[in-house]
């Protein structure tokens, strides 16, 4: 008859030495008659006479080495005590009653006693980082700060009168050449101007800067005629500055090119001045030219209308007309006004050819 499926288990397991089975099958059997199996985990341990638990077992406490024990001082961390000789002892007693005798001496600043103030020397001033700090100028002298860095360079950004005639420079810049501007031809040359019969406004600027410049003008002041937007520009002549500045009536004329809405004459925006012709160079002085002498170390490496090429009127100084003058073969030192300094226009050789055949 096959067995169960229970009894070959039973079979099976009981083949299985496990640590129970083993306590059990090592006992009497008498022993076990009428009673209950033991617990394994109760059983007694044979080292230390202590029940056995699970887990790791208990480490011995007899198998443990005991510490020495240490009668002298206690030894703490860092560096060791020095131990002191009785001579060194006595010295540091005494430089201990020495010290004791004075005043504390604490940390930190010491404190100021009051009535022994000194005179403190002057502080050393203090290496800054960034841009040093502007020193203010005592009993109204001149700060050192207000000096240029460079003697020899001369600001081109407002005018500078000649000291010796009081007279300021300027250049002023027209083309010579056809172009129409909303139907108008804008075209104004130095023949134009030496055409003319009474002084010339000088109208049409819609640049800010360029109308204060104009507003800085005074009578008497020059200008150096330029041409502009033309095949070769440049420098070609000299005006004379006859009349101030004035309200610029152009710019109300609806029909004008350079007709601005926004000016209105109860606060007009822009301004003219008068000029008159003078001279006519015979050599001009070109845009190469002024570029070629506008580098750095050169007259007129801060001519304005060299940096701000798109102003219409610019200022000049002495030392650049001067020098602008003698590349234009003139005489820098001559009169503009003086009776025979002023070159025949093309417009008056005309007539002067005219008056000959005639004749």
């Amino acid at each position: 008859m096959p067995k169960r499926k229970a009894d070959a288990t039973k079979a099976s397991s009981a083949d299985i030495k496990t640590p129970a089975k083993r306590a059990r099958a090592s006992s009497p059997a008498g022993d076990n008659a009428g009673q209950s199996t033991p617990d394994v985990h109760n059983a007694i341990t044979p080292q230390t006479g202590e029940k056995r638990g699970r887990g790791r077992p208990r480490k011995n406490p007899e198998a443990a080495t005991p510490k020495a024990v240490n009668d002298g001082a206690k030894r703490g961390r860092g560096r060791p005590k020095k131990v002191l000789t009785e001579a060194e002892a006595a010295a540091a007693a005494a430089k201990a009653a020495t010290s004791s005798a004075g005043p504390k001496k604490g940390r930190g600043r010491p404190r100021k006693e009051p009535g022994t103030e000194t005179p403190s020397a002057t502080p050393k001033k203090k290496d800054g980082r960034g841009r040093p700090r502007k020193s203010l100028p005592a009993n109204d002298e001149p700060s050192i700060f207000d000096a240029k860095a460079d003697p020899d360079e001369e600001t081109t950004t407002g005018p500078i009168p000649n000291h010796a005639t009081g007279r300021s420079y300027w250049l002023m810049k027209a083309e010579p050449e056809s172009r129409l501007e909303k139907g108008v031809d804008v075209k104004f040359s130095i023949d134009d101007l030496a055409a003319a019969k009474e002084p010339e406004p000088w109208d049409g600027v819609r640049n800010a800067v360029a109308r204060n410049l104009m507003r800085d003008m005074k009578k008497g002041d020059y200008a150096l005629f330029y041409h502009s937007n033309c095949k070769t520009p440049g420098v070609v002549g000299a005006m004379e500055i006859v009349q101030e500045h004035s309200t610029d009536e152009s710019a109300f004329d609806p029909k004008h090119p350079y007709y601005d809405p926004k000016s209105k004459r109860d606060d007009p925006k822009w301004s003219v001045v008068h000029v008159e012709f003078r001279r006519k160079f015979n050599k001009q002085v070109t845009l190469h030219d002024l570029k070629a002498n506008a580098e750095p170390g050169k007259p007129l490496k801060n001519l304005q209308t060299i940096k701000q090429s798109r102003l219409s009127v610019s200022s000049v100084t002495p030392a650049q007309w001067r020098f602008i003058l003698e590349l234009a073969g003139e005489d820098p030192d001559a009169d503009l006004n003086a009776p025979g300094t002023e070159k025949d226009t093309d417009a008056e050789k005309e007539s002067d050819e005219e008056s000959n055949a005639e004749k």
